[in-house]
């Protein structure tokens, strides 16, 4: 399902649902990421986990996983949007942005910037009053990727490996 066309640089982008074929290239761009590379496997093991994790998300209606293709149809693009409803802040509904990702050969070119353009769009389209993201701390190009774009950092992140 095509979501919109996008363009950047002068070349066109269409961003869609991610499909279960997709899997692969998802995670290769994922995969591609030097901090999280040595989380991704190849195995028969690793990749029925990557397709339960597409189908939890893609079975969810809060959840949104956008592929981005160039004009070619390659997959050069990703990202997975949360609308994540809540109490706080007058019961407002928040958007989530993760995983962004934009293939080495597309870098440089504005699609990651049109993507986000596009999903802060999509939020308040759906009633989103808020777009959040995290970066990891170690992400210091990505942090003023982000503050170009108008994003904050407000908060501080806490994790807990489980």
């Amino acid at each position: 399902m095509t979501l919109a066309t996008i363009e950047a640089s002068a070349a066109t982008y269409t961003l869609r649902r991610a499909r279960a074929e997709d899997v692969d290239a998802l995670v290769a761009l994922i995969a591609a990421d030097s901090l999280r590379a040595a989380e991704f496997g190849s195995t028969e093991a690793d990749l029925a986990g990557y397709r339960r994790a597409f189908a939890a998300i893609d079975a969810d209606p809060a959840q949104l996983l956008v592929a981005a293709d160039d004009d070619t149809g390659r997959l050069v693009g990703t990202m997975q949007l949360t609308f994540i409803p809540g109490l706080s802040r007058g019961g407002a509904t928040r958007m989530q942005v993760e995983a962004v990702r934009v293939a080495e050969s597309e870098r440089g070119r504005g699609l990651g910037s049109a993507m986000i353009a596009w999903s802060i769009g999509y939020a308040r389209e759906h009633g989103a009053r808020l777009v959040q993201l995290t970066s990891d701390a170690r992400r210091e190009d990505a942090h003023r990727f982000y503050e170009r774009l108008g994003f904050e950092a407000t908060h501080v992140g806490f994790k807990q490996y489980l």
